[in-house]
């Protein structure tokens, strides 16, 4: 390492044709677009916004054609597309996927994008790294191979007390040749550091560290000259040492690269001999398939005066051995992977291991592994098949990061929702690919968690199971609050387009409207804050990753949102109706109002009415599909505190001259209240019958 000092350095590249400048073009290029609630959305709200300006003008034309006056038929358009229009619904949408973001980072996992606290909830797949996600990330050499023989190794974890075994017995490991030869590359051709508390480095060289030290080898005596550090694409590291007046090459990697580069190996006796490519490949694949991380290593003698080391060094080398290491899988990552199951999500494991090794950890974590693709395979498949392989196979080894970025693409293709785990800089384009790019909260790189949507604080896969389920519960609130928002907003452009379609023969419409634009904008506004925001405070429904996940081209305008915006804004806009004529038709007499004070009453009881409607629908909307009997009535304290503000703000206008003269309002016999109150129970009675016609359906189906 150079610490000081000057120095001379040669550039070969610059700016964007560097590997990090490359990188960052392909992060440009990986467009993350929109969400699917943002898709969804946008969808809904242009839409919503074309349908309520074609109703408004026809109302207004509608108006005009029957001979109504020209300021009438314009006040009552406004009046409806004021009424429909649901102001709140962004501070809505925003104030819900905040409420899930932050009960998410309790849950260790991250938001970054907020719209991704609700992507999780639609995931289909999951794509996510072995190592450290889906295992615990603490590697202990188990088994050796050197000389011909196979060594186990006792000792867990960052324990140095251990001994080799041979068929169960201990044998001397300095009187071992070939043994000392295999640990001691794995010792040297290593960046990790023992020390008391266990060590620091990449866990793989740890366990070599280790696996060293209970053979009673120490670092002094060995100077490193040279390096060639891992890369993905080579699958090797090597180093140059000069130990015991000897200049040596130490070498680990992929068992299948090692071989390339052998010619030569140890015997028991430590005589060398020719080396047998084949045999050292199926004693890696029986490693392989006990599930074991598996590296082969290598040694080769140079000239003392040989101070480089180049790729091309790497030849007719002497064949050390092999060590097989062990990465248990995190309980938890089990219980998640089977949960995902239950909701209908697919775990992908995408990892850099031999593929007997992925494919035999695949069936500890209960992930469909009859197939494994490798990143060479990955490579010379055209779009076409890499769909199939990638909607057909959930195990992928020796895969390179941008590797990642195409599976990921081409499960999108298929329509899938996909979650893609990364956390190096060669990660970034897959993250940005992917609906909802996850980083390693403490294994991540910068650039990984500046790329992604959500990090994870644990770097464990059932936090991202844990998140899928808040995802899920934000939807559904989210759900709950558009389909109790827009019929109520449905039932006061009822109000309007009734008044005018019936003007022509009952005097009162056409008098005045059943509610004044600024009474409709008090209930579009004040109804919006205490009544719907109080629903994204729904606790979790049961069983919310015990159903699959919702079809990512479903639309929020469906069947159930428009049966409920017709069946509740009639439920809602009739007994508003009912009360305005009731209390209000001896107001106007042959078309000329005769008692001012009546009409406004009449207009203030209709404007109560409106309100214990919805009341009576906002109890049952606290679920979609279940009977309000069947919830906790006191479970929501939000919503009760917001059904107490609303009837006591209500009384301002009510009751207070001032305000009632801004709002057009005025006290009303005492005697009315009977009649008002009951307008409860029109709106609870048609979402409950609907409730129970659904279930009934659905258990016939």
């Amino acid at each position: 390492y150079l610490t000081q000092g000057t120095a001379r350095a040669v550039v070969v590249e610059t700016g964007r044709n560097t590997v990090f400048g490359r990188i960052a073009d392909m992060v440009k290029a990986a467009d993350s677009g929109m969400t699917p609630l943002q898709r969804k959305m946008k969808e809904f709200v242009h839409t919503l916004i074309i349908a309520i300006l074609i109703v408004g003008a026809f109302n207004f034309g509608y108006g005009v054609y029957l001979g109504y006056d020209t300021a009438y038929s314009f006040l009552g358009a406004v009046s409806l597309v004021v009424a429909a229009i649901p102001e709140m619904l962004p501070a809505l949408v925003t104030s819900i996927l905040a409420l899930s973001g932050v009960v998410m980072a309790g849950r260790k996992a991250l938001i970054r994008k907020l719209p991704a606290a609700e992507t999780l909830g639609a995931t289909s797949v999951i794509c996510s790294d072995k190592i450290g996600t889906l295992t615990e990330n603490r590697m202990t050499v188990t088994r050796a191979y050197a000389g011909g023989q196979i060594y186990h190794v006792t000792g867990t974890g960052y324990d140095i007390e251990g001994e080799f075994q041979i068929d169960g017995i201990p044998v001397p490991s300095a009187q071992q040749v070939a043994l000392m030869q295999l640990l001691e590359c794995g010792f040297n051709c290593n960046n990790a550091h023992l020390s008391g508390e266990g060590g620091t480095g990449d866990p793989t060289e740890l366990a070599l560290r280790i696996s060293g030290a209970k053979a009673a080898l120490i670092v002094d005596g060995v100077h490193r000259l040279e390096e060639i550090p891992f890369e993905s694409a080579s699958k090797y590291m090597a180093v140059l040492v000069e130990t015991g007046g000897k200049r040596l090459v130490l070498l680990k990697g992929a068992p299948e690269v090692v071989v390339q580069m052998c010619s030569t190996t140890l015997d028991s006796s430590g005589t060398s001999q020719p080396f047998d490519q084949d045999t050292a490949l199926y004693m890696a694949k029986l490693f392989a398939r006990d599930a074991l991380r598996t590296l082969g290593f290598a040694v080769k003698e140079l000239p003392l005066d040989h101070a480089d080391l180049c790729h091309e060094d790497l030849h007719s080398m002497c064949f050390a051995g092999l060590q097989g290491m062990i990465d248990p899988p995190k309980q938890s990552a089990i219980e998640a992977v089977e949960q995902c199951k239950g909701a209908g999500i697919r775990t992908v494991m995408i990892t850099g291991d031999h593929p007997d090794t992925a494919q035999a950890v695949a069936k500890q974590l209960g992930i469909a592994a009859e197939q494994v693709i490798t990143g060479a395979e990955l490579t010379h498949m055209n779009e076409a098949e890499l769909e199939v392989a990638a909607q057909q196979v959930s195990v992928f080894a020796r895969v390179a990061p941008e590797h990642k970025k195409a599976i990921a693409e081409a499960l999108q293709a298929r329509g899938l929702v996909v979650a893609m785990t990364g956390d190096g800089v060669n990660d970034a384009p897959a993250l940005k690919a992917a609906d909802i790019g996850i980083a390693m909260g403490i294994s991540g790189t910068e650039v990984a968690k500046e790329s992604s949507d959500m990090v994870l604080a644990d770097d464990n896969f059932a936090t991202i199971v844990a998140a899928v389920e808040e995802g899920r519960h934000a939807w559904n609130n989210l759900q709950k609050a558009i389909l109790y928002t827009l019929p109520t907003n449905a039932a006061q452009a009822l109000l309007i387009m009734g008044a005018i379609l019936m003007a022509a023969t009952v005097p009162l419409f056409a008098a005045r409207f059943v509610l004044e634009p600024v009474q409709i904008l008090w209930i579009n506004l004040l109804d919006s804050v205490l009544l719907t925001m109080p629903l994204m405070m729904e606790a979790k429904e049961k069983g919310l990753l015990d159903v699959p996940p919702r079809e990512a081209k479903a639309q929020i305008i469906n069947a159930l949102f428009l049966q409920r915006v017709v069946i509740m804004g009639l439920a809602i806009a009739i007994p508003g109706f009912l009360i305005y004529y009731h209390f209000g038709a001896a107001a106007v007499v042959d078309g000329v109002i005769v008692n001012e004070l009546l009409l406004t009453q009449a207009q203030t009881a209709a404007f109560w009415a409106i309100l214990l409607a919805h009341f009576g629908y906002v109890i049952s909307a606290r679920s979609i599909y279940a009977s309000a009997f069947t919830i906790n009535p006191f479970s929501n304290r939000w919503l009760l505190a917001g059904i107490a503000l609303s009837l006591a703000i209500r009384f301002i206008p009510t009751l207070v001259p001032e305000a009632a003269a801004l709002f057009r309002t005025a006290p009303f016999p005492s005697e009315w209240w009977p009649l008002i109150l009951l307008c409860f129970l029109p709106s609870f009675i048609a979402i409950e019958l609907d409730k129970v016609l659904r279930r009934l359906a659905g258990k016939a189906a």
